[in-house]
């Protein structure tokens, strides 16, 4: 059985921009639902902190759809969206908050759910995690652990899936900054993809802190009639449950583009929607600037130096959920056909 959508239900479109055709974007009659910017700040956009490594500068993927756009706050998050697609934001600063990085999270994505249940727009399609400090200890825990245990807690006290059926995510380590969660949202819910050479994140054994990730490995997103959206969270060299290849970063990349084809493949089986990673938007995420030359090399050398992919791939210095991985790359596209129940 494939899953169809109404032929009234506006496009969901993403579109990498310069800062330039950002603006000009901004300031057209129907704006942006919103965008996720790379490198310095830009005006706004939801900033990703860290640096540009990657020629072509900073970049801002824009998330729109047709209008009226209707745009609020619930709690501390900001949103709009147009009745059917929803984009939003939250920042919390725990130096003002005085609170640890569980209690936070669970705050966050409590607003965040209460943004869902207020606009009607009740499915997260996508999430997108930047922790200051993502590696550091949290009082006896990592930081990335207690935000996990945060995290599902709020999944859990909401009624959302935290396990099967969590949407796809990343948490990515700034060097500064507030605690900030960025989403997507829609009126109907995603398909969860996994990864067979991954054991599912919300399977972790308890080595991995008290509280397993909740994210899926992908997300399909059926974004109009006749098209699908493929939402490729953040990809790391882990086989099984286990880190792979400790510092070697060639070895690294490699094992990632493994796991990130291997999710295409999976992707295949739920949908007739052809998706091929050449031609997808990457972000690839390099804990050590001095990396970057490296993982660039085996990621052209794998999708072509003159792919759509490696054309417009933005690369990023920042830290990595896991402090023995050097790199991770997220990835979405847009293709035609449909998604299979």
């Amino acid at each position: 059985m494939t899953v169809t959508l109404l032929h009234s239900l506006p496009a969901l479109r993403v579109a990498r921009l310069t800062p330039q055709a950002w603006s000009l974007a901004s300031a057209a009659p129907v704006p942006p639902l919103g965008g996720l910017g790379y490198g310095p700040l830009i005006d706004g956009a939801d900033t990703v902190r860290g640096r540009v490594l990657s020629a072509a500068g900073p970049m801002v993927d824009a998330w729109s759809s047709a209008g009226p756009l209707t745009q609020g706050q619930t709690g501390r998050v900001r949103w709009r969206h147009n009745g059917h697609w929803l984009y939003g934001a939250i920042e919390l600063d725990e130096a003002v908050e005085g609170k640890d990085l569980a209690t936070l999270s669970r705050q966050a994505y409590a607003d965040i759910f209460g943004t869902l249940k207020h606009t009607g727009c009740s499915h997260l399609q996508r999430l997108w995690n930047y922790l200051p400090g993502i590696n550091a200890d949290g009082g006896g825990l990592e930081r990335y652990r207690q935000f996990n245990a945060g995290r599902q807690i709020a999944f859990l006290d909401a009624g959302y899936a935290a396990f099967e059926g969590a949407p796809a995510a990343c948490a990515i380590g700034t060097r500064g900054g507030p605690f900030c969660v960025r989403f997507l949202a829609g009126t109907a819910p995603p398909v969860p993809v996994e990864n067979p050479r991954q054991v599912s994140a919300y399977h972790y054994p308890s080595t991995y802190g008290p509280r397993a990730p909740t994210f899926s490995r992908a997300a399909l997103v059926p974004v109009h009639t006749g098209q699908v959206a493929l939402l490729i969270s953040g990809t790391a060299s882990i086989v099984g449950h286990a880190s792979v290849h400790a510092g070697d970063v060639q070895a690294q990349t490699q094992e990632t583009i493994n796991n990130l084809q291997a999710v295409i493949a999976a992707a295949h089986e739920r949908c007739s929607a052809r998706f091929d990673l050449a031609r997808l938007e990457c972000i690839v995420y390099v804990r050590h600037a001095d990396h970057a030359p490296l993982i660039r090399a085996v990621f052209e050398a794998a999708v072509g130096a003159d792919s759509p992919a490696a054309r417009s791939a933005v690369y990023l210095e920042a830290d990595i959920c896991r402090a023995d991985l050097l790199v991770e790359i997220e990835a979405h596209g847009i293709a035609e056909g449909e998604v299979r129940a």
